[in-house]
């Protein structure tokens, strides 16, 4: 079910667009769509977040982020959103203790087992003052409302000497929770994938969580670091949701992990449609938010020293939905037979027939528009630098165009490119592959092919961070991967989205991401495999 880009996603792409935050937002949505929203918040920070609050101050800090929250759903609501989405860690902040969160956490019930609704039955649970002002809003504003929240939730009795409950006999989750039009609660996760957060327990059984809307159909429920994993997001996957919401507060990581960069690559990736917010927090590197269905996408990346307070995103979204769209399809058919025309809508296919993604191997000079191979650079000697902590077997680009080829271990990375500097550049460029465990900052199996832009003129800057660069590539690059689960990005000077010509794959594993004519410097290409399977490899 779950099919990397593959030949839908290949067949899109020559009519994706990408647009920045403050470019004209248009409706294209060819069949049935509703509008999305999302929030970069920039949160107001408790100053001193290992000092314990009480119960009073923690709602004091809390209700001055909420209000920005409800001016923000009132502008959304205005401009037709039916969903809006705020990010993880938007009402709390950051850096807390176990104790010194205390005062922040509330218990959310299972909307699961009980319904409620907070705004209309705020007596039922107390001390839920948070979730009471957030079932209001989203009644007040007649809109589904994802926020991310701090909450606390008693071991039972019958499980306290159990190893997964704390000492102190009660949990401590990382929490989304969703909201109905109407205030009432449709969904509670808690995150699987914690990030170095102390003041937080996993949860003791996975939580693969969902809600379903009456405009677009089913939603499934990740929260930043779990997009880089198994579960739940490919447990999600393989049920067959393809709608995400995504708080998350990232700290962007360049050259391959930035905000928006991997928020498009796993859309593109995935075949999904991604409702993602930040924080925005300059201190700390986040920022990039963005709407991204396998089409069009709308997103934002601070420029460092804004003066804005947050960004709001809304943008009409096609429904990828494939159940709701059948239902849907079903009503179509019966009022047209009833004498009522309703206009037709365009779901994508996902038959999975087979399907002509104008592959062609690098070496073959046949490939669909102007061969990039012309006559082969001299072969360079590999080196090793380190990019995002790991060992990438990099070739430098020689010359304005050439063919080259690059391996680690079981993975070999083909480059056919054409460069064109701007200004008397001297730019440094290579390719690089790695094939291994990830093992800073979280731990995990990669496969990955990388053209990236180096930040000096050193081969030991090859896979250090940089942001900008003048110099043009046009590109075919392509790699034999053993997963289906590869995410492409192209990212350009200045944090900008490129959409690639083609992405397509073949039944051997084979996956190759084709690019001309940039509208800026290119910064990275990448095709980031993941290996879930061999995470638990020691």
């Amino acid at each position: 079910m779950f099919l990397i880009i593959l030949a839908v996603a290949a067949l899109r792409l020559s009519q994706a667009k990408l647009t920045r935050a403050g470019d004209p937002e248009s409706d294209t949505a060819a069949g049935p769509s509703y509008v999305a929203a999302v929030y970069e918040h920039r949160v107001i920070l408790n100053p001193e977040p290992h000092v314990p609050l009480s119960r009073s101050a923690a709602l004091a800090h809390m209700m001055r982020n909420l209000q920005v929250y409800e001016e923000q759903a009132l502008l959304a609501a205005k401009r037709g959103a039916q969903i809006i989405v705020f990010p993880e860690d938007g009402l709390h902040g950051f850096n807390f203790s176990r104790l010194s969160i205390s005062g922040y956490l509330e218990r959310i019930p299972d909307p699961q087992t009980e319904d409620w609704n907070p705004c209309t039955e705020p007596h039922r649970h107390t001390s839920t003052e948070v979730l009471q002002r957030l079932s209001c809003m989203a009644r007040r504003h007649h809109i589904y409302l994802v926020a991310n929240m701090a909450s606390v939730q008693p071991c039972p009795l019958t499980s306290q000497l159990d190893p997964s409950c704390p000492p102190d006999g009660h949990w401590q989750f990382n929490t989304d929770v969703v909201f109905k039009s109407d205030g009432s609660l449709a969904a509670r996760y808690h995150k699987h994938n914690l990030y170095f957060e102390n003041a937080f327990d996993a949860p003791p059984r996975l939580e693969v969580v969902t809600f379903d809307t009456p405009f677009a159909g089913r939603f499934g429920v990740l929260t930043c670091f779990d997009i880089l994993f198994h579960d739940p997001t490919i447990t999600l996957l393989d049920q067959g949701v393809r709608q995400m919401v995504y708080p998350t507060a990232w700290m962007n990581q360049l050259p391959l992990l930035a905000a928006v960069q991997f928020q498009r690559a796993f859309s593109l990736g995935a075949n999904v449609t991604v409702l993602a917010a930040n924080i925005r927090a300059d201190s700390l590197g986040m920022t990039g938010s963005g709407i991204f269905p396998t089409g069009k996408a709308t997103y934002h990346h601070a420029r460092a020293g804004a003066l804005e307070e947050g960004r709001l995103l809304v943008v009409r979204t096609p429904v990828v939905d494939q159940d709701w769209l059948a239902v849907e399809n079903q009503v179509k058919e019966q009022r047209e037979i009833g004498g009522e025309h309703v206009e037709a809508g365009s779901p994508v296919s996902l038959s999975g027939k087979e399907v002509n993604s104008g592959f062609c191997r690098l070496e073959s000079h046949h490939c669909q528009g102007e061969s990039l191979s012309g006559s082969p650079s001299p072969s360079p000697s590999p080196f090793t630098s380190y990019m995002m902590y790991d060992p990438f077997s990099f070739l430098l680009l020689r010359g304005s165009k050439g063919n080259l080829t690059v391996c680690d271990g079981p993975l070999c990375c083909h480059l056919q490119y054409r460069r064109s500097p701007l200004g008397g550049s001297t730019e440094l460029y290579a390719l690089g592959a790695f094939a291994g465990i990830h093992t800073v900052n979280g731990r995990y199996a990669l496969q990955v092919c990388a053209l990236v832009r180096c930040s000096g003129s050193e081969v030991s800057s090859c896979g250090q961070e940089v942001e900008e660069a003048e110099s043009r590539v046009d590109f075919l690059l392509e790699g034999k991967f053993k997963t289906r689960h590869v995410y492409p990005s192209l990212l350009g000077s200045g944090i900008v989205l490129e959409q690639p010509n083609r992405v397509a794959t073949t039944p051997d594993g084979r996956v190759v991401m084709e690019h001309s004519g940039m509208t800026v410097g290119l910064v990275t290409a990448c095709l980031y495999g993941r290996m879930y399977d061999l995470d638990q490899s020691t």
